[in-house]
């Protein structure tokens, strides 16, 4: 393996402290398990919210038969609803770990914008995933582009879809319950209208499902091209570089 040393923005001392002796990281331990257990539950959530989604949007054709002896688009959108509800707890729960978690589990949640070298890195990384470029220098964590990726593809992203959601949910529930108390109170009036809200939420679908697309191009990629596990990190926690 080359002895580049492999830094990541913000890298902790002893990454730091073994890129300066010149010394190649195998293999390091990053994604712990509450962050591996939510990227995997995050999949599940926006599959089925996705797919139930689009339904909800353009429901299906009429069924055969008596309409009391189908309940296709309940349990649709039960299952829509169900989604909706473990994705924001699961959020939060990850919220949470980016505190009490190790110094990579904070990285999605902040974007080091100050930094001139952030902005080197991020635009290497830009021409090294459109074939511009050599491969820059890897990373132990996030890389630039991959930290803002996360931080405005999925938390921003999936904030908004949280709350245009609960709106949504909470103007069925009706005046009074909790997510219409919550949400529905001002997230309606913000953009006018309900309808308006249901628009800017198909929306949201398909700004998550590009970020998806793009997301799992960029580690299949970087799996065979940069030499280095990225989709079996996601399920062992430990990143290792190859030669």
């Amino acid at each position: 393996m080359s002895s580049t040393p492999l830094l990541s923005t913000g890298s902790t001392p002893e990454e730091q402290e073994l890129a300066r002796q010149g010394q190649a990281i195998r293999s390091v331990y990053v994604y712990e398990a509450p962050v591996r257990i939510w990227h995997w539950v995050n999949v599940f959530c926006i599959v089925t919210l996705c797919v139930t989604g689009y339904f909800i949007g353009s429901p299906l054709p009429t069924l055969p038969g008596e309409p009391s002896d189908h309940f296709l688009m309940g349990y649709i959108r039960f299952a829509h609803f169900t989604s909706g509800y473990v994705m924001a707890i699961a959020l939060l729960g990850r919220i949470y770990w980016g505190f009490v978690g190790n110094h990579h589990a904070r990285e999605m949640f902040s974007i080091p914008l100050h930094r001139k070298e952030y902005w080197t890195e991020l635009l290497g990384m830009i021409k090294w995933y459109a074939f511009l470029s050599k491969r820059p220098g890897r990373y132990v964590g996030h890389n630039p582009l991959a930290r803002a990726g996360m931080l405005l593809g999925f938390f921003v992203c999936g904030l908004f879809m949280i709350c245009t959601g609960f709106a949504l949910y909470g103007e069925g529930a009706g005046h009074g319950s909790w997510a219409n108390t919550l949400f529905s109170s001002w997230v309606i009036p913000l953009f006018g209208q309900s309808q308006d809200v249901h628009t800017w939420h198909h929306f949201g679908m398909w700004a998550m499902i590009i970020f998806i697309i793009v997301h799992i191009y960029a580690a299949v990629r970087e799996d065979i091209m940069g030499r280095q596990s990225i989709i079996s990190t996601m399920v062992s926690g430990y990143r290792t570089f190859k030669d």
